[in-house]
């Protein structure tokens, strides 16, 4: 349920690409789609989602087909009982993300193997917390993180996760899995086991009576509920330029561009502050009501708000603004910590990045509380705070001074059809 090619979940992108024309985001998925059609040939041709229940290029458009689940569900007592064959030197593990020999073992297989930009320059570098916080939410399935083992050596060679979560499309709640974090060593890239991890973790979420997944790629698969746009805004504008992140821009010196992105000291917001456990059902309840709006959303109650939203130092950190008056909780917003490895620095080794997740205004402007969340990110010590064109960031990007990336990335469901493709900016979902 998460690329073919090479599947992981490429969204590390580098800095400004401030040349690229001013409407290339608008390309439309349905022109996209012909344009990857035509140049595949036959033979190259997404052979493995083709048999997937999955939305088709070629009904793109074709408003006759109804929205819903492609397939029906099949009776538990069918769903294929052993695991999937694997080529004869590797086995199948469960990967107890709580012991911390396993999940060393998979930040060290993640650490080396998993995405990187186009240049390879860069390369995420998920913390062993940042792994235990994406993988344990409320009624997660220890089942559902698999790895792939050299029989001999019991070396960990390639991962694949999925997570529970209840995902509303449009008025339809729906118990979907998120599949995320598939890695197959780089000296394995050839072997195909890819297409078996899928499988394999679509059987292991079938057995739990769930239907419908949601994922996200870099590359372009049948077929994008939605694409979505990186922007980028610099925190730490010399380092960022030192690591190859970004460019000076014409007729820039080093000095104009650090006073371009200074930042205030202080935030402007009165009432500004961190989220604490308190916090929780006034965030549940500002959340819940904002993400009705989009057309793909989570459902979120007070357990998944506790679980992906409390901040956890250097994980996830979340601000509120509490009315200095009235001490109701107006606004809020939300950022987490995925720094990468630089790839081919003397200086440096990690980029440290903030990626936004939720924000909900409705009493602070959006802008002046986005302004805040990066003073504080800057305050962390982040040299670069990333956002998606989701829900409505596109109101502050350009005005804060964020410049767009050169990364895509193409959100997708599994046995689920919109009829529509959706604009990301009716998408309230972050995938980490």
């Amino acid at each position: 349920m998460a690329g073919d090619s090479e599947p992981n979940e490429n969204h590390v992108t580098s800095g400004d690409n401030s040349e690229s024309p001013e409407n290339e985001s608008d390309v439309s998925i349905d022109a996209l789609a012909r344009k990857v059609q035509e140049s595949l040939s036959l033979a190259k041709r997404h052979k493995f989602w083709e048999t997937q229940p999955v939305g088709q290029f070629n009904e793109l458009g074709d408003t006759s087909l109804p929205e819903g689940p492609i397939e029906q569900p099949t009776p538990l007592s069918e769903v294929k009982q052993e695991p999937y064959n694997l080529p004869y030197p590797y086995e199948w593990i469960t990967c107890d993300i709580d012991s911390e020999e396993v999940c060393a073992e998979v930040y060290n297989l993640l650490t080396n193997n998993y995405v990187e930009d186009d240049e390879n320059m860069f390369r995420f570098n998920y913390s062993k917390e940042f792994l235990r916080w994406a993988l344990r939410p409320p009624g997660y399935f220890r089942s559902w993180h698999i790895g792939v083992r050299v029989k001999s050596s019991k070396k960990l060679v390639a991962f694949i996760t999925g997570i529970p979560a209840r995902i509303r499309v449009r008025d339809t709640v729906v118990l979907m899995a998120e599949v995320n974090f598939l890695c197959v060593h780089k000296k394995l890239r050839s072997k195909r086991l890819a297409p078996v991890m899928i499988k394999e973790v679509t059987r292991r979420v079938h057995l739990e009576n769930i239907w419908q997944a949601a994922y996200t790629a870099g590359v372009v698969l049948p077929t994008p509920v939605t694409t979505c746009q990186y922007w980028h805004r610099s925190l730490n504008p010399k380092k960022l330029i030192d690591v190859g992140f970004s460019r000076l821009g014409a007729r820039m010196t080093m000095s104009r561009t650090i006073k371009l992105y200074k930042l205030s000291d202080q935030t402007a917001t009165p009432g500004f502050r961190k989220m604490e456990p308190h916090d929780v059902p006034a965030v549940t309840r500002l959340l819940r009501n904002y993400l009705q709006q989009f057309a793909v959303a989570p459902d979120f109650d007070v357990d998944d708000v506790e679980h992906w939203l409390l901040p956890k130092e250097d994980v996830v950190e979340s601000y509120l603004v509490e009315s200095p008056e009235t001490h109701e909780i107006t606004d809020f917003c939300s950022f987490y910590s995925l720094p990468s490895s630089i790839l081919g620095s003397q200086n440096h080794s990690v980029l440290k990045a903030a990626y936004s997740y939720y924000n909900v205004s409705t009493k602070t402007p959006l802008l002046q509380l986005m302004s805040d969340a990066l003073i504080v990110a800057k305050k962390k010590d982040f040299d670069v705070f990333n956002a998606l064109d989701v829900m409505h960031n596109e109101t502050f990007l350009k005005e804060l001074k964020f410049g767009p990336g050169d990364g895509k990335l193409h959100y997708y469901l599994y046995n689920y059809r919109l009829k529509h493709v959706l604009r990301s900016s009716e998408l309230g979902l972050v995938l980490l």
